[in-house]
């Protein structure tokens, strides 16, 4: 069983046979199905059905020379909102079936994002067509939670906010010149890096960490598309699994400066969100490219 099921809201499946069901209702009732021929004459196809809002299961497989359909595998989604990153995206394939990571270098992360691409049916298309790589792409981030906490907000007065913004415009044009191998840029971001070091070690002595970082994206778990995050509620929607009719809960978050929703059962969501508090839990994150 897929481990973010629950997720969307399937958490009582517990055997094969209940997965079965489902996948079969997504064949027979699927809401969206794309299919590409590929330059080995192959139907890929990806069928995908909705449980809720943003919220549902795709599958994906091939059809054969009589029109039956071959699943391969499949995966649940939660599909966000808005622009999270118009940075150059690259796009892999998983070595052992039909589906594809996708990468992208946002320095506000601090390091390279890797995702799970939900479109695989568009992006396939776009490739036969000769139209991807493109740079007019951005990038829709959006993760599942296997479980949650909401944390009290850090106060942050107006004055420390335009501070805030300042050091962050700073460090992103940095950054970017580090990148093209500017030198100096480069030894300006290795001494405040020492700075940084040297602050949180001081109040590490008299403050818990949760005061002194405000939000971070680290990767966990040996999957490059796993991560740890804490980032700040921007927006809070409920809804309910129209087949289980467990209810998920769907958060905006702000985290390093990118925006991007996640999915959460509400059972595994400890606390009372809120906007202006923050959220801390494990994500499986997702991603649609936006052609």
């Amino acid at each position: 069983m897929h481990s973010y099921l629950k997720s969307i809201g399937f958490s009582n499946l517990v055997r094969k046979t209940d997965i079965d069901i489902i996948l079969q209702d997504v064949i027979r009732h699927y809401d969206e199905k794309k299919v590409i021929e590929t330059q080995d004459h192959r139907l890929m196809a990806e069928l995908s059905r909705s449980y809720g809002c943003d919220v549902g299961i795709t599958l994906c497989g091939e059809y054969d020379d009589e029109d039956n359909f071959h699943p391969e595998y499949y995966f649940p989604y939660f599909r966000g909102t808005g622009i999270s990153t118009r940075e150059e995206v690259g796009v892999e394939k998983h070595g052992g079936r039909e589906s594809y990571a996708g990468a992208c270098e946002d320095v506000r992360a601090g390091s390279t994002l890797f995702f799970f691409l939900q479109n695989v049916g568009e992006y396939l298309d776009r490739v036969e067509k000769g139209l991807f790589p493109s740079k007019h792409t951005s990038v829709t981030l959006s993760g599942l939670a296997s479980e949650g906490k909401v944390i009290l907000p850090i106060y942050k007065s107006e004055r420390v906010l335009t501070e805030s913004r300042r050091q962050t415009s700073e460090r992103t044009q940095l950054l970017e010149a580090a990148k093209k191998g500017d030198e100096r840029a480069m030894e300006s971001l290795t001494m405040e890096d020492i700075d940084t070091y040297s602050m949180i070690t001081k109040r590490l002595e008299k403050e818990d960490i949760l005061t002194i970082v405000d939000s971070f994206f680290i990767p966990c778990g040996i999957e490059c598309d796993q991560y740890q995050v804490l980032g700040e509620i921007v927006d809070i929607m409920e809804t309910v699994n129209n087949e289980t009719g467990e209810t998920v809960v769907q958060l905006g978050l702000n985290c390093n400066d990118i925006p991007f929703d996640v999915c959460i059962n509400k059972k595994d969501l400890l606390g009372t969100p809120q906007v202006g508090f923050r959220f801390k839990g494990y994500v499986w994150l997702q991603g649609q490219i936006n052609f």
